[in-house]
């Protein structure tokens, strides 16, 4: 489980996070949605451990608290995350990166993973270089697979893709959930949401989780917006 407790981020002189409290029990993929600049990103990139961030607060996966570690570390403990725009790494194979992300799966395994999220013409080339929006966001799901994180963080994991992309990573994250893992996934818009078997969604508005609950909100979304909650 991610628990999250009195969680507040600074940067600089900026406050963005202002005291967010979130639990995500293993297996259950929770969304965090709200509009630009209200600190969805921030929540992942804090958890993540982010160095140019001031925060406090505790973070814990299950029973490690993983508040005062590096970046190294908390991905050492169980943190994956999936980045809005995937940067590439020129010289390094995807294949020779998975091997580093896990180094106890044999190539059977890495084949057989890489067939599931149509990734295998992908091995052998640079991680990132030269690939669709939709082939980069594979590719991270793809890696989020090989690592097995006990925590998933999917930042904006729908940015800059079509809809056929869009319900492609859909399906790869339905299909490969794992219940030793939390997910939590950002995102400004519903449509992803519609695909996705989502457990809980939380809306965040100018750094404080506004309100929780079930699929309804996003239905009160796609109705009214983001006004309603900044009223």
């Amino acid at each position: 489980m991610l628990k999250v407790q009195n969680l507040e981020v600074s940067v600089g002189e900026v406050q963005i996070l202002k005291g967010v409290d979130m639990e995500v029990p293993s297996g259950e993929l929770h969304a965090i949605m709200g509009p630009n600049g209200s600190g969805k990103s921030t929540f992942c990139h804090a958890v993540m451990g982010n160095p140019d961030y001031e925060q406090s607060g505790n973070i814990t996966i299950g029973e490690t608290d993983v508040s005062k570690l590096t970046q190294f570390e908390r991905s050492t403990a169980g943190v994956f995350q999936s980045f809005q725009y995937p940067v590439g790494l020129p010289g390094v194979t995807l294949k020779e990166y998975v091997n580093e992300i896990n180094p106890d799966l044999s190539d059977d395994e890495i084949n057989t993973l890489s067939k599931k999220f149509n990734v295998q013409e992908f091995l052998t080339r640079d991680v990132n270089v030269d690939l669709s929006g939709g082939e980069k966001k594979r590719s991270e799901l793809f890696q989020l697979a090989i690592k097995k994180p006990k925590v998933a963080l999917l930042d904006e994991i729908d940015s800059g893709l079509d809809i056929d992309a869009i319900k492609s990573v859909s399906s790869l994250i339905n299909e490969n959930r794992d219940d030793q893992t939390s997910y939590v996934l950002v995102t400004h818009y519903s449509r992803i949401l519609k695909y996705l078997d989502v457990d809980k969604v939380h809306i965040v508005v100018q750094g404080n989780v506004i309100k929780s609950g079930g699929q309804e909100l996003i239905e009160e979304v796609d109705s009214n917006g983001y006004t309603q909650y900044q009223e």
